[in-house]
């Protein structure tokens, strides 16, 4: 039975559209379109997915939330993960605070959506597993990537009558619905108002961290508080409309982050002092019996010298209310852990102790060592309803399952990722020989791929660093590559720079780069990550944005200035003549270039470019550059300046402002079009109020549409770029869904 609200409708009809169409692209109808088939760049997870949720109504249904790469559902017949919220292009929503299957209707599923206190949140409503949503925008915040996104499920379902939801707000208390989530009003009786927006945007306010309905009683919920203050559990025995305190239960100071309920009626709770998932140093798992009252804590380590840390994650048999699991938290020594108990936490089992993984189908969860450990940030953890011997847990890299939670001796994990990819891109480079791409990821590093459908035998390493902030390869020697970048700590270990002589394969330190000119109340660029590096196009030379730039001829062994360059400016490297590199000083409006392999630097004269190049100025690091050079091309260059594109085919001497009208966020170049004069120019723009993806094969004279309804991934792009071996094909690294290739649909040459 569909719940109340929930009418089924023809699909071109009133409430139930596609998830694109829920944020309609004015003029879409009008715009000329190239269709093109969009996949991922395999690597598989790769980012933080704070809550795993299984349908308690079917077997094999089950919903991850991600905290920045919107929610997926587990298809058990295709056996792979399917992303919900491609097609929209409200970029906030790819922030998902909570996930909610209707506990009756397996069809029907929730989501509480929004990145963080000052982004658009809303209730996405669904009556077919997500494949079409109803958007409900919300006034109160969300933060699904902000502190605190592993606490939950704040989303829930009332079992006994479906269409009443209650919503546990991080600022604003709590909220209900009674019409399956299309309206909403703030629930008078709860004790908690809430704290408010918060004042600072450094800070970040718990809330209401879970809402629980029990599903024997009719009437009875449980809501759990992760602000300070003297309760943090509460009970309603009437559906959600009078609340009061649960007395007793552990100190205080600690905060309620996570709670599962029993088919014995007995909750479980995980305790913490923060609301995670970094900074919790102590933390307690209790048990509360309704029926008599009766707290008990059945915390796994309550040794005085325990581990450092927490516990979050929490989960009960559907068939066995004694067969618990809760996960560990900001345990780093010796390692977070998941703890089974199968007598209602008399006893504990530490898994990890235990345990193998098998990350053969995602090798880069063993980073820069041999064998990949337990995880970290275990906020979400599940045990499936209709099997007691498979469970799942997240960490900050992937989703990890098992087909033997209840057996004995060895128990084996394996990523449980096919079909997710989350993660940010910062850079990508596809080289005119080697591989079809070699990419730069947020803290995993990045990739050589040469299938696309498959996952790497390993990241970048030789150094290893957590970002990769540029890459560059030389144009006629491709197999030799540079890149640089950082690690989580404030300044790198050993080196940020690196080399390559196989086209990213294998990598070697590139040291002795070291600031001339170096501030002296912060750290160099070359030890965060902030030095860029570029190659020339016959790769004998290496030049190196530090503080005072250098360049060095022999691999690094050896260094010397480059005069006439300001330090800062991103440096480009003509892709067929190993004499010339360019640069744009943007706080003076002008372009450099080098003629001798870049010892030295001078302005030229830039004719036709606009007086003030001031937009052209990265925002950080991880932007991509305005300015690109055309492989195989010398002097062929393309510069973005405040929307518009300009070329050059002269080294930067004359420049011609490129036709059309489309206003460029992003752009990037690929092959040619056969007999086609100019390379074919990739962007993200906007033409009249249509934010896409675009493509034009005549200099910008004349742009196609390549994206559509039902791929917009939020309009979080950080880069996008062609590949110069292929015509069609573009590479696209967005924050948060991945990397993304796409190719005509009709292959070249065919009629459509």
């Amino acid at each position: 039975m569909m719940p109340r609200g929930f009418a089924r409708l023809p699909l071109g009809v009133g409430l139930l559209v596609t998830a694109a169409a829920a944020a309609p692209a004015t003029g879409a109808a009008a715009v000329p379109a190239t269709p093109y088939l969009w996949r991922n760049v395999v690597v598989g997870g790769g980012g933080f997915a704070p809550g795993i949720v299984f349908s308690p109504a079917e077997r094999g249904l089950a919903y991850l939330r991600t905290d920045m790469g919107g929610a997926y559902r587990w298809d058990a017949r295709s056996g792979r993960w399917v992303a919900l919220e491609d097609g929209l292009s409200e970029g906030s929503y790819q922030g998902v605070e909570s996930v909610a299957p209707d506990p009756v209707d397996p069809d029907v599923v929730y989501l509480a959506a929004g990145m963080g206190a000052r982004a658009p949140a809303a209730i996405l409503r669904s009556a077919d597993r997500g494949t079409h949503w109803r958007i409900t925008p919300v006034p109160f915040a969300m933060g699904g990537n902000e502190d605190g996104r592993g606490l939950g499920e704040r989303l829930a379902v009332d079992p006994h009558r479906t269409a009443t939801l209650l919503f546990g707000s991080r600022h604003d208390g709590l909220w209900r619905s009674d019409d399956a989530g299309a309206h909403w009003a703030k629930v008078a009786g709860f004790p908690l108002a809430g704290l408010g927006p918060p004042r600072d945007r450094r800070d970040v306010h718990g809330g209401i961290g879970f809402v629980l309905f029990d599903p024997r009683m009719p009437g009875r919920v449980f809501a759990g508080s992760a602000d300070p203050g003297p309760a943090h559990l509460f009970r309603s025995d009437d559906g959600g409309h009078a609340w009061r305190a649960v007395p007793g239960g552990p100190p205080a100071d600690l905060l309620a982050a996570k709670a599962v309920v029993g088919g014995d009626g007995v909750l479980t709770i995980t305790f913490d002092d923060g609301i995670g998932p970094n900074g919790i140093t102590r933390g307690a798992v209790w048990r509360h019996d309704p029926a008599t009252a009766r707290w008990t804590d059945v915390t796994p380590d309550k040794r005085p010298d325990a581990p450092r840390g927490g516990y979050m994650g929490v989960a009960v048999s559907a068939r066995d209310p004694r067969l618990i699991a809760v996960s560990t938290v900001d345990r780093s020594r010796p390692v977070d852990t998941v703890w089974l108990s199968r007598d209602a936490g008399a006893h504990w089992d530490e898994l990890w102790r235990r345990s193998t993984r098998d990350v053969s189908a995602s090798p880069f969860l063993k980073l820069d060592g041999t064998e990949p450990n337990f995880g970290h940030w275990i906020a979400g953890l599940a045990i499936d309803p209709f099997d007691d011997a498979h469970a799942a847990y997240v960490t900050g890299a992937t989703l990890y399952d098992t087909h033997a939670l209840t057996g004995p001796g060895p128990m084996t994990w394996r990523p449980w990722t096919h079909g997710i990819e989350q993660t940010a891109i910062i850079t990508f480079t596809s080289p005119t020989a080697g591989a079809p791409v070699v990419s730069g990821f947020g803290d995993i590093g990045g990739f050589r791929h040469d299938d696309l459908a498959t996952s790497p035998p390993h990241l970048h390493l030789d150094p290893y660093l957590t970002n990769t902030n540029n890459l560059d390869y030389a144009g006629l020697r491709p197999e030799i590559m540079v890149r640089s970048g950082n690690t989580h700590a404030p300044t790198v270990p050993d080196t940020s720079l690196a080399w390559s002589a196989d086209g990213g394969a294998h990598w070697r330190p590139l040291r002795g780069a070291a600031s001339t000119a170096a501030p002296a109340d912060r750290p160099p660029p070359e030890a965060t990550g902030d030095a860029q590096v570029v190659v020339s196009a016959d790769g004998s030379t290496f030049l190196v944005g530090t503080a005072g730039p250098l360049l060095s001829r022999d691999r690094g062994r050896s260094w010397q200035a480059v005069s006439g360059l300001p330090p800062g400016l991103r440096v480009v490297a003509d892709k067929a003549d190993p004499r010339r590199f360019y640069a744009v000083d943007p706080a003076a409006s002008r372009l450099l270039r080098s003629d001798d392999g870049g010892a030295s630097f001078h302005a030229v004269a830039g004719r036709g470019l606009p007086a003030d190049l001031a937009s052209t100025a990265p925002r950080n690091r991880e932007s991509a550059g305005a300015l690109l050079a055309v492989p195989g091309r010398a002097g062929a260059l393309w510069l973005l300046v405040a929307g518009t594109l300009f070329h050059s085919e002269d080294a930067g001497e004359r420049w011609a402002r490129a036709p059309g009208d489309l206003a460029v966020t992003l752009f990037g170049l690929g092959r040619a079009a056969p007999d086609a004069r100019w390379p074919t120019l990739y962007a993200f723009g906007r033409r009249g109020a249509l934010r896409a993806l675009w493509r034009s094969v005549n200099g910008g004279a004349g742009w196609t549409r390549i994206d559509d309804d039902a791929h917009r991934w939020g309009l979080r792009f950080r880069i996008i770029g062609g590949d110069p071996k292929r015509f069609g094909r573009v590479y696209l690294g967005t924050d948060g869904r991945g990397l993304l290739y796409g190719d005509p649909a009709t292959p070249p040459g065919k009629p459509g």
